[in-house]
């Protein structure tokens, strides 16, 4: 009963597979998938997952930093890594050796790395509006420039898109207006004599609401995992995904609170009658957000339970005295199925007023991470 452990995760690997399909099928053929494998592949485990995706036959990756990338090569991964974010002058020698492709964050940037030792894959990143990284849409002549460093090898440019996810007329209209600011710079790129590199834009919203671009890339990220940011989100794209990842834990015992009596640090919670609570194995330093304090839920034996009282590093408590037969060893499930109910990621973000990718990516290093394929 307790083979699992105190708190574990579950990686659906068949629903990986299904949701590496449904982009497939939604995308241009001539459009290859560059997952998003950093934050440790949004918590479920970078180097087990980037191995399944390349055993489904994808070879590009993106990562937010060189030590992400670094982890994947160790991991066997033999694919192209393209590392999204800065990289220290103090790493760049790790670029080549690990066959890392880095962004170039702006004209300074791409001098500085130029005039490092080695030769340097790059993909060129253009802001088209989110004002963060890449040189500006309009500096054509600056951008132009990069190409004249011989030992950057450019294989790449590409935007990121800050309101592809927005359902409202003046998002989408930013989102097009971003779409058509990277087309007009790679067209004026080409023009002037710059060329052979790939391009990208699409994250998961990118590509769920304008399905119809036609890319070299799409970095599809927490969709991929069957994930949306939010329980309301709706997109243009009429397609089913199918979440990765369950979050499970176990009771390990389990009291009664009478009336008048408090619980748990601070004694945020009393009960107003007699009750039958259940102290459980997971806490913050897991990943179980401390906002869901006196608000969150869990599944216990497929039945809706309330956390109550403050979270914990190491433990929370559940208010089970609605349920029948509850014991020590029961699993209790925080994300996924539990019977005939459900709590999606999207959903334990919405209770903590945050969004699944920051549920997700927090997910503790002490989790086990089990795979199950069915």
């Amino acid at each position: 009963m307790y083979q699992k452990g105190r708190a574990w995760i579950e990686l659906n690997l068949n629903n990986l597979s299904y949701n590496v399909t449904q982009f497939q099928k939604l995308l241009p053929a001539s459009c290859t998938l560059m997952p998003a494998v950093k934050a440790n592949a949004y918590g479920h485990g970078a180097p087990v997952i980037a191995r399944e995706l390349e055993n489904m036959g994808i070879t590009d990756f993106c990562v937010a930093s060189a030590g992400e990338g670094i982890e994947l090569r160790n991991a066997g991964i033999t694919g192209q890594i393209l590392v999204l974010g800065y990289t220290s002058p103090r790493q760049f020698s790790e670029l080549s050796r690990y066959r890392l492709t880095q962004t170039i964050v702006d004209f300074d940037y791409a001098k500085q790395l130029s005039e490092s030792d080695g030769q340097y894959d790059v993909h060129v990143g253009i802001d088209t509006g989110m004002h963060r990284l890449g040189e500006r849409s309009g500096n054509i002549k600056t951008l132009r420039k990069i190409w004249n460093f011989s030992n950057l090898h450019i294989t790449g440019v590409f935007s990121h898109l800050c309101t592809a996810d927005g359902a409202s007329a003046p998002e989408k209209e930013f989102a097009l207006k971003q779409i058509a600011a990277f087309d007009e710079s790679v067209a004026a790129l080409k023009r002037h004599g710059c060329t052979g590199f790939k391009t990208h834009i699409q994250g998961s919203y990118g590509a769920l609401n304008y399905p119809e671009l036609n890319y070299d890339f799409a970095r599809i990220g927490i969709a991929l995992y069957g994930a949306f940011c939010s329980p309301s989100d709706e997109t243009k794209a009429d397609i089913r995904l199918r979440p990765v990842l369950s979050l499970k834990s176990r009771i390990e015992c389990v009291k009664e609170l009478y009336p008048g009596e408090s619980i748990g640090y601070g004694l945020t919670f009393t009960a107003a009658k007699e009750m039958k609570t259940a102290a459980v194995s997971i806490g913050y330093a897991d990943g179980i957000p401390r906002e869901l304090s006196n608000r969150g839920f869990a599944l216990v034996n497929g039945k809706r339970a309330p956390m109550i009282g403050r979270v914990c590093m190491d433990q929370l408590l559940l208010d089970v005295s609605e349920l029948s037969h509850v014991a020590a060893g029961d699993e209790v499930v925080f994300i996924g199925k539990s019977g005939e109910n459900e709590i999606a990621a999207s959903e334990v973000a919405a209770s903590a007023n945050t969004i699944s990718n920051e549920i997700l990516s927090r997910l503790g290093t002490r989790l086990e991470r089990i795979l199950v394929l069915g």
